[in-house]
């Protein structure tokens, strides 16, 4: 390897593979990404269900299909790659420092540095679920690469807990696989998967969901025996005597994803308490000079698709900032307000040209049935407005918005602005 390269991305999931890609057709002459992994493709290599490509390729394409149309263009473009390496620390001034087997310790200089490490599960430790410690207690992803990629079945009776498109997806899988899948239940009252999932994945399997419920206990000596589900009220207390002991021999945790960011923290790269992931700009810039961030990093996104394309944003704001090209400082703010759990990008430079348009996605934080309208406030003045079928949490909302006729709008050019969804 080199010791300065112009663009460094670190991951080659969909994001990394995009933004490296991306980099390279702006400009940028080295370009490297920096993999843990021992291959390109990330997460989607064990995701051999369809329903990937939809938007860029107007396709329904399984993970490694999807994937393998990113690797090839990154190796006609010579994009250099490096796998079995782990960063291991990144300053602000865009120093890197990583390890593998082969070379030992390196020390790399980027000019730009795009942060695409994705995301990781919840484990039971993060949910707190009481019980005994057997075996038999999976992350939903582990699942997925021990039956996917392993070929090894963990069990034979599964409960699951968290209607995370994950789960769903190993519920339909592991039934196609002779398992039993006993029920799904999820303490939230509403799905915090995809709709089109839960049909495909549940419904068409007849496997049970089961809303407002949690685990209250965890039993089995060496393996799971049992699970104690519990129901839950409004404010997510549990109710007594709503009870119930179900036999299984393994439990399966889709409980949420959260971004990969201890290089972000590292790095000086400010972190939003909501998504938990970088505060971003719509170039995908963070508060640090040259570093960039781009897809589950930045936010959990529903379809890869959008993935890609905000690591594409990365990539050429990136290739950008490396040739010497002038930064724009943040001139809006964009925060949640009623009705919206997380917005992305939490900052806006205004500065883009007359037919400037800004990328905004956002998640709502209940359930909307019916039409509702997506609006961004000066304080009670709404600039912008949007109208959508329905709102739900599971579901990303993503408004092309042009930012330049958006800020015309605004009365005094306050740079605080608030996203709100109101039921229509």
């Amino acid at each position: 390897m080199k010791k300065i390269y112009d663009v460094v991305v670190i991951g080659a999931g969909p994001a990394g593979l995009s933004a490296a890609i991306e980099a390279k057709k702006s400009g940028a002459g080295d370009v490297l990404i920096i993999e843990r992994n021992n291959e390109p493709g990330g997460i989607l290599l064990q995701c051999i269900h369809n329903g990937f490509g939809s938007v860029i390729f107007k396709k329904d394409l399984p993970g490694p299909a999807y994937a393998w149309n990113f690797i090839e263009q990154a190796r006609s473009l010579n994009v250099e790659m490096v796998f079995d390496t782990m960063v291991v620390d990144i300053t602000g001034g865009r120093k890197i420092y990583a390890s593998n087997s082969v070379e030992g310790f390196i020390e790399l200089d980027a000019k730009a540095i795009v942060l695409a490490m994705g995301c990781r599960e919840r484990t039971r430790a993060q949910i707190m679920a009481p019980g005994d410690r057997p075996a038999g207690v999976f992350t939903a992803g582990m699942v997925q690469r021990l039956v996917n990629i392993e070929g090894y079945m963990p069990g034979k009776n599964f409960v699951i807990l968290g209607s995370g498109d994950i789960g769903m997806i190993m519920a339909r899988r592991l039934t196609l696989e002779g398992a039993k899948v006993i029920k799904i239940i999820e303490l939230l009252p509403y799905l915090t998967g995809l709709r089109r999932n839960y049909v495909q994945c549940l419904q068409d399997f007849g496997i049970p969901l089961e809303l407002s419920t949690t685990i209250k206990r965890i039993t089995g000596k060496k393996r799971v025996e049992a699970v104690e589900t519990v129901g839950v009220d409004e404010t997510l207390t549990p109710i007594a005597g709503t009870e119930r002991v179900i036999a299984c021999d393994s439990l399966i945790l889709s409980v949420g994803l959260v971004p990969e960011n201890e290089l972000s923290r590292k790095a000086g790269v400010v972190l939003d308490p909501l998504t938990l992931g970088p505060v971003v700009d719509e170039t995908m810039a963070t508060n640090v000079p040259g570093i960039f961030a781009a897809g589950n990093v930045v936010t959990i996104y529903d379809l890869v698709d959008y993935v890609s394309m905000a690591g594409a944003t990365a990539g050429i704001s990136a290739a950008k900032f490396a040739a010497g090209a002038p930064v724009s400082p943040p001139a809006f703010t964009l925060t949640p307000g009623d009705g919206v759990r997380t917005v992305m990008p939490q900052k806006i430079t205004g500065l883009s040209g007359p037919d400037a348009s800004v990328l905004v996605e956002l998640r709502a934080s209940r359930e909307f049935a019916g039409r509702v309208s997506v609006n961004i406030l000066e304080d009670e003045n709404i600039v912008y407005s949007h109208v959508e079928k329905y709102a739900r949490p599971a579901e990303m909302i993503t408004l092309k918005i042009n930012w330049n006729e958006t800020a015309k709008k605004l009365s005094n050019n306050k740079s605080g602005l608030k996203v709100n969804i109101a039921k229509i």
